[in-house]
């Protein structure tokens, strides 16, 4: 079972990386963009460290407002559950 979970977290984290990438090729491109909502709900489901890595990565969307808000936000509430999940 841990297993999955792992397999789970680790493809979500690179489906997150691999979407930011394309959306900074379709921003040099000049090409229709991956939408933020989509961004944000990828990093929510687990993708965060896969999302702040392609940030760093790529320099894409670091100074985005309130974009780089929510995605921080995201972080916390989930570093928190796993806190509170590890202290159970």
């Amino acid at each position: 079972m841990l297993t999955w979970i792992i397999l789970a977290i680790l493809a979500v984290n690179a489906a997150t990386f691999v979407s930011f990438w394309r959306d900074k090729v379709y921003a040099i491109n000049g090409t229709r963009r991956i939408p933020e909502a989509d961004l944000l709900k990828l990093a929510l489901i687990g993708g965060t460290p896969g999302a702040f890595l392609a940030r760093h990565m790529f320099r894409h969307k670091t100074r985005k407002e309130p974009f780089s808000t929510y995605l921080q936000l995201i972080a916390v509430i989930q570093l928190g559950g796993l806190i509170g999940f590890w202290l159970m």
